[in-house]
């Protein structure tokens, strides 16, 4: 498994899923959807499936001296290293922004999302989606991955105005400010599980599905 990681992230990688890790930094962007950083991440993500598919990688893959169930999961775990990457990297802004950024007017009267532990649970549902709608099923056929992503493009874009929406609504006002940051962490925490659980659920659907494919 080991070896096979570092095949992902040596060879079959493609050079935008790490630079597109730096979208993260949208978390500074006053007056803007933010959440969309997650899903500028997943897009990065996208161009190695992409560039697997036309090199060839699968097939090289199962090629080897290795289970076909190892070829999903060590790609799930590249897709888990990205972005992992891209989630401590906006946290490390959302940090800065709620602290030395805390008091500046472009963030205090800012009307959209702002960066706060609720906008990081945002993020892991983004992820969620993408490992669910687009990694997963992906494996079914190994080759086909338009009707996925194109899932994976409404879903996300509906999380992003639900995410907006929801701080609007009457008693709900907290979740774009920095008070009751012990409940904000609770659904930071509860985000995390549903991430966890749903990729790893994907995962294993994903193996199943591989396992029986004929390439």
């Amino acid at each position: 498994m080991k070896n096979l990681l570092i095949k992902e992230l040596k060879l079959s990688a493609h050079v935008l899923s790490f630079i597109f890790i730096l979208f993260s930094a949208m978390a500074f962007i006053p007056g803007y959807p933010i959440l969309v950083c997650a899903f500028f991440v997943c897009f990065g993500i996208f161009h190695t499936f992409q560039n697997g598919r036309e090199t060839n990688d699968v097939l090289y893959s199962v090629l080897l001296p290795i289970d076909k169930k190892d070829v999903v999961k060590a790609r799930f775990i590249f897709v888990c290293v990205i972005q992992f990457a891209a989630f401590l990297l906006a946290g490390a802004f959302t940090f800065i922004r709620m602290t030395l950024l805390g008091s500046a007017p472009p963030y205090a009267e800012n009307p959209m999302m702002n960066s706060n532990p609720v906008f990081l649970a945002w993020i892991l549902v983004v992820f969620s989606l993408f490992n669910v709608f687009f990694a997963g099923p992906f494996y079914k056929t190994a080759y086909k991955f338009g009707k996925p992503f194109i899932v994976f493009i409404v879903l996300s874009m509906l999380t992003v105005g639900v995410s907006e929406i929801a701080h609007h609504i009457p008693g709900l006002e907290f979740l774009n400010t920095s008070e009751r940051l012990p409940t904000q962490f609770l659904i930071l925490l509860f985000a995390f599980a549903v991430y966890a659980a749903a990729t790893a659920a994907s995962c294993f659907k994903a193996q199943k599905n591989f396992e029986k494919l004929d390439l």
